[in-house]
C-alpha cells in the first residue's frame, strides 16, 4: 500500500516518449485498467469518433471544454486540454495510425496517465475496441484508484459504443 501511495512514475515526457510512443502503458503504476468492446460498426465510424476529441462531449456528457492545440488536427505530439468530469486534463496525443490506434498522455493534479485505444476489425464486420490505461503520482491512490479508473474505461468505451452503433 505504501508503495502504491508513493510511487511516481517516470516523468511525463518519459510516458509519453518511452512508453506511449512505444505502444505501452505504465505497467509498474499502482493504477491500471483495460476493457474492451465490440461495436456494431465498422472501424472508420470507431475511428471517426475517437479522432475527433472537439466532439466527445456530443456522445460522452462528462467531457467537456475540449480544446486541440493548432489547427486542431489530431497529429503525433499535438497538445490538447479538456476536462473529464470534474478534473482538468492537459494530454498530447503519443500515436496517431488511423484505424488502428490512438494513443495520448496526459496529467493532472500532479498525477501522469497513459492512455491507449486499439482498433480491430472482426471479420464479422465489427470493431472490437480495446483501451487501457495507467495512472501514477504520488498521494493518487489516496483518492484513486484501479475500480474507479475501470469503471471510467466502461462508462467511456460504453459511450463510444452508442454513439457508433447510431445510424
Amino acid at each position: 500500500m505504501l508503495r502504491e501511495i508513493r510511487y511516481r512514475g517516470p516523468s511525463l515526457d518519459e510516458l509519453h516518449n518511452n512508453y506511449a510512443k512505444r505502444h505501452r502503458i505504465d505497467e509498474e503504476a499502482p493504477i491500471r485498467s483495460a476493457h474492451e468492446v465490440v461495436i456494431d460498426a465498422p472501424a472508420e465510424r470507431v475511428w471517426g469518433l475517437l479522432a475527433d476529441p472537439t466532439a466527445w462531449s456530443a456522445f460522452d456528457r462528462a467531457i467537456r471544454d475540449v480544446r486541440v492545440a493548432g489547427d486542431g488536427g489530431v497529429t503525433v505530439d499535438t497538445p490538447f486540454t479538456w476536462v473529464n468530469g470534474r478534473t482538468a486534463i492537459s494530454s498530447r496525443f503519443a500515436v496517431v495510425e488511423p484505424l488502428r490506434e490512438i494513443t495520448w498522455t496526459g496529467s493532472a493534479m500532479g498525477s501522469r496517465a497513459a492512455h491507449r485505444h486499439l482498433i480491430t476489425t472482426r471479420q464479422d464486420g465489427t470493431t472490437l475496441l480495446r483501451t487501457e490505461e495507467s495512472m501514477a503520482g504520488s498521494l493518487l491512490g489516496l483518492f484513486y484508484n484501479s475500480a474507479k479508473l475501470h469503471a471510467e474505461l466502461t462508462r467511456w468505451l460504453g459511450s463510444i459504443k452508442t454513439a457508433a452503433e447510431q445510424p
